[in-house]
């Protein structure tokens, strides 16, 4: 019973990281602005964009880098596309990626994990809504966003492969929004035409 009781939680996880998700609802989401989970599954979208190879590498060593520091520890690094600005250098665990206090608008994200059984992710965009869910096995990125089409990115949805993870989004007109934890994640806002600026993703 034990080991069929396994084989069924690994045979869910994996459909999960192929990108079949059934976001069900909100995770400690803000009272305002709210962000309200995705209708159904999906994989991302013709919209969707890849980041640059360069990006994608530097994403995946960072994650590799925390990982052997800390062997055992849950690792989630990022770098986010920013309007005038383009790609960042790679953060992890919390840090700030994006800007604040410029009014500048985050359109894409790459994201990479260590220790939590991969990631996926979906981003809610100014005239597409959410995207789609994009996912990433143990150590690889996920690129969720687009580029070149001056296409601010609203909310930010995370989910983790095992444990939970959590994330912070700062928008425009609101500064940074509370944090919110679970699996999956919400964070942002929709329906209010509000640009995301700046995010934090830890685990």
């Amino acid at each position: 019973m034990k080991n069929s009781m396994s084989k069924a939680v690994g045979a869910v996880l994996g459909l999960a990281l192929a990108g079949v998700l059934g976001a069900t609802g909100v995770a400690q989401a803000q009272a305002l602005p709210s962000v309200p989970a995705p209708a159904g599954a999906a994989v991302a979208g013709p919209s969707a964009v890849r980041a640059p190879a360069s990006v994608i590498a530097q994403v995946e060593a960072a994650t590799a880098r925390q990982h052997a520091f800390a062997p055992n520890a849950r690792v989630v690094c990022y770098s986010a596309h920013v309007q005038d600005i383009g790609w960042q250098a790679a953060v992890c665990d919390g840090q700030v990626a994006g800007t604040t206090g410029q009014g500048r608008r985050m359109e894409a994200v790459v994201i990479a994990t260590r220790g939590v059984g991969g990631v996926c992710a979906n981003a809610h965009l100014a005239e597409v809504g959410w995207q789609g869910w994009a996912c990433a096995g143990e150590g690889a990125a996920v690129t969720v966003g687009t580029t070149g089409q001056s296409r601010r990115m609203e909310a930010l949805g995370v989910q983790v492969g095992s444990g939970g993870v959590a994330a912070q989004a700062h928008i425009a007109n609101h500064g940074w929004l509370n944090s919110a934890a679970g699996n999956p994640v919400y964070v942002g806002s929709t329906g209010q035409s509000l640009q995301m600026e700046a995010v934090r993703i830890w685990a």
